[in-house]
């Protein structure tokens, strides 16, 4: 009895486990549901909407009187909003007129290729069908590889592939199927006029809309990670370098910088797909600046790619002392903060879709970079090394390196000329064998040399946000242009806001200044 209740106790805790575990799961499902509808409202539209879309449909089967007039090809009206209803206007538009297209050509073709045959004779039929089959199947494939064919139609020409030979062969064997294709064809079409309908009436979701604000997006994201990446460069707190590796690995996704500029450098495959689906919308129809958007986004890339590497500085083993980076500290912000409010009032012009000026912020900005360049030409003993031997360079770096560490070494330098040690700020030349080993003490060029080695990192942090300019400089350009091919709006005199510079000095600008003002 004792041991019948041990396993009845056992039974009812592991009961237990499973219903808290099956409890935890449904938890976790519904709030990723939540999330999910959370982050974009219009997924829960558009599910609906093709709720919607599939009930009226199925009134081709479920209604006597439709049903006797259609027949059982009403399947292929819920297969095609099935397969044509997708979440952008211009992506059903694609989708749907591709596969009217494609199915009426088909068919058009297939009837003239079956009068032919019939009109060939019964000992011609089978081979004049495959030889058609053949020529069609071999053209439109070859057809397929054609750049603008493959990128606007390559679905059509595959629904014209599938719909031709279906109908092409059939007509052999059956003698109605003429009469099943006009059926399949009518089908179709309803199909389709549904998707078109609840795609263009019922809460439109525009893919151009979607690209215009996206490219909004990403100057708002590398505003963002440019700040933060200087603000953690410059700050005064000193991070463990176990616990920084550690906030690298396990919460990357959560990085302020990474995730800035992430969404650019992902967005080639979207920015193109949205363009294609953009110029497809009547919305939009008159409006030829969707490549251009293509544009903006590749040189918004090549942009994010200065910020990676500036990003990659806060994570190097070798760092710049702080007391060497105070002194560039005001400079690299001040060029940073011109750069995030430019980047900025970038997005802000697209967003308006108001034509931009890039004169007065890039004065600022290039203002801003003459400061830190003269700031780092009152350095020089930081970035101009004495002595232009590269293995006493290196000497100085492997000692600096083991200093740290705490821990006494020989360096071995076989390489160097050791005739005269005192010119190379190295003494006690010791021998074990026939190797030379320099033990090295420091000179005064030495300690030169030294301070060299350790203003390297920032030199090349530096460097890199000079890069950052000169690419914002390409942003600016094709800002421009988008504003010229678009055909936005010129400034209005009324929009002028008063900002503060990063001297503290308030000066008068226009939020969205055109290029129309400038001249003037």
């Amino acid at each position: 009895m004792e041991v019948m209740s041990g396993k009845n106790n056992s039974f009812c805790l592991n009961n237990g486990d499973v219903v808290e575990k099956i409890k935890r799961l449904g938890r976790l499902t519904c709030r990723k549901i939540w999330k999910v509808g959370k982050e974009d409202k219009r997924r829960v539209i558009h599910s609906l909407k093709v709720g919607i879309s599939l009930s009226l449909v199925s009134l081709l089967y479920l209604m006597e009187p439709l049903f006797k007039g259609i027949g059982e090809n009403a399947i292929w009206a819920v297969m095609t909003v099935v397969v044509v209803l997708e979440f952008t206007t211009g992506a059903t538009l694609y989708k749907g007129l591709n596969r009217g297209l494609g199915t009426l050509l088909a068919g058009l073709l297939a009837f003239l290729i079956e009068r032919i045959a019939n009109e060939s004779g019964h000992i011609f039929h089978a081979a004049f069908i495959g030889t058609a089959v053949f020529l069609v199947g071999a053209v439109t494939t070859y057809m397929r590889f054609f750049s603008h064919i493959k990128k606007n139609y390559d679905y059509g020409v595959v629904i014209f592939l599938l719909t031709f030979n279906l109908i092409t062969v059939s007509s052999y064997r059956v003698d109605s199927v003429l009469k099943i294709a006009h059926e399949r064809f009518y089908t179709i079409a309803i199909g389709c006029g549904i998707c078109l309908l609840m795609s263009l009436f019922i809460f439109p979701i525009w893919s151009g809309e979607d690209l215009h604000l996206s490219t909004v997006a990403k100057f708002e994201g590398l505003a963002k990670s440019i700040e933060v990446c200087i603000n953690e460069y410059f700050s005064d707190g000193i991070i463990n370098q176990q616990e920084e590796k550690v906030r690298n690995y396990s919460m990357e996704m959560e990085d302020p910088i990474y995730k800035g500029y992430k969404a650019v450098l992902d967005s080639k495959s979207s920015d193109e797909t949205l363009a294609l689906y953009a110029s497809w919308e009547p919305r939009y129809l008159r409006s030829c600046s969707w490549q251009q958007y293509v544009k903006l986004g590749t040189v918004l890339r090549h942009f994010g790619y200065t910020i990676v590497a500036l990003h990659g500085c806060l994570q190097t083993e070798i760092k710049t002392p702080q007391s060497v980076r105070v002194l560039f500290k005001d400079p690299c912000n001040r060029l940073a903060r011109e750069m995030t409010k430019t980047l900025k009032e970038l997005g802000d012009s697209i967003r308006n879709r108001r034509k931009y000026c890039p004169e007065i912020p890039s004065n600022h900005v290039h203002e801003a970079l003459q400061d830190l360049i003269d700031v780092l030409k009152s350095q020089p003993r930081l970035f101009l090394s004495t002595n232009s031997n590269t293995n006493i360079l290196l000497a100085l770096a492997t000692l600096a390196t083991r200093q740290k560490s705490g821990k006494d070494f020989l360096l071995s330098l076989p390489s160097v000329n050791n005739d005269d040690p005192a010119r190379l700020g190295l003494s006690h030349v010791l021998k074990e064998g026939d190797k030379k080993i320099l033990r090295p003490t420091l000179s005064k060029n030495g300690i030169t040399s030294l301070e060299f080695l350790e203003a390297l990192p920032f030199a090349a942090f530096a460097s890199l946000l000079v890069e950052t300019v000169a690419r914002l400089d390409l942003v600016i350009e094709q800002v421009v242009e988008l504003g010229k091919v678009a055909q936005f709006k010129e400034f209005s005199h009324d929009d002028v806001v008063i900002n503060v510079s990063c001297d503290n000095n308030p000066r008068v600008e226009s939020e969205f200044p055109s290029s129309h003002t400038a001249a003037d």
